[in-house]
């Protein structure tokens, strides 16, 4: 399992040399360890402890997932410095973001015990990309294999295959759904290159 989550990093970032450099230096590595820790022991009642240790893991890798939030397998948080994963975000399998992401919530502070317990946050679901600096907020859906671009702040659903960006984010084009290919940010080498 721990050999096929690093492998998963290693195809999808051209910087990881090694499953050993991965453990010792990615800090996304390290927050997602400290939240799979921190998870079990919200699950089990013991909420103090599970904030302690999300707050002890911010303060180690600069990364805040709380400790409520549900997390698939194969995420990688690339860089991760000021990423933020909201209590009732969820994420698919073999997501990707980069640093800077919130999955954040849209609700006013106010009447704080209406909005226990109510879902706040984002869902990303199967292989999505999230360019850094990127906000994802409020109770949506982003779809399987979306991307979601640099700077996008995205506040509405976003079907499956999209590629979003721009703020709000405006779905630019898709991906196909049979392209396998990792393409960070939503967008092909040959795409970068071109101007309107």
């Amino acid at each position: 399992m721990m050999k096929q989550y690093l492998d998963s990093i290693i195809k999808r970032d051209p910087a990881a040399k090694s499953r050993l450099s991965i453990i010792l230096t990615y800090p996304g590595v390290k927050a997602v360890f400290f939240h799979r820790i921190a998870n079990f022991f919200c699950v089990a009642k013991f909420d103090l402890i599970g904030r302690m240790i999300s707050q002890f893991s911010r303060f180690v890798t600069g990364i805040e997932i709380h400790p409520k939030a549900k997390i698939g397998k194969k995420l990688f948080i690339d860089h991760g410095m000021c990423v933020v994963i909201g209590e009732t975000s969820e994420i698919g399998d073999n997501v990707t973001i980069y640093h800077g992401v919130t999955l954040g919530g849209i609700s006013p502070s106010v009447d704080s015990d209406e909005q226990r317990e109510v879902k706040r946050h984002p869902t990303l679901k199967n292989n999505v990309v999230v360019g850094s600096g990127a906000q994802i907020l409020g109770p949506i859906s982003i779809g399987e294999n979306a991307k979601i671009g640099a700077n996008s702040v995205v506040t509405k659903d976003v079907p499956a295959n999209a590629v979003m960006v721009g703020i709000p984010a405006k779905n630019v084009g898709s991906v196909s759904p049979a392209d396998k290919t990792f393409t960070p940010y939503g967008i092909a080498k040959e795409d970068s290159n071109k101007t309107d």
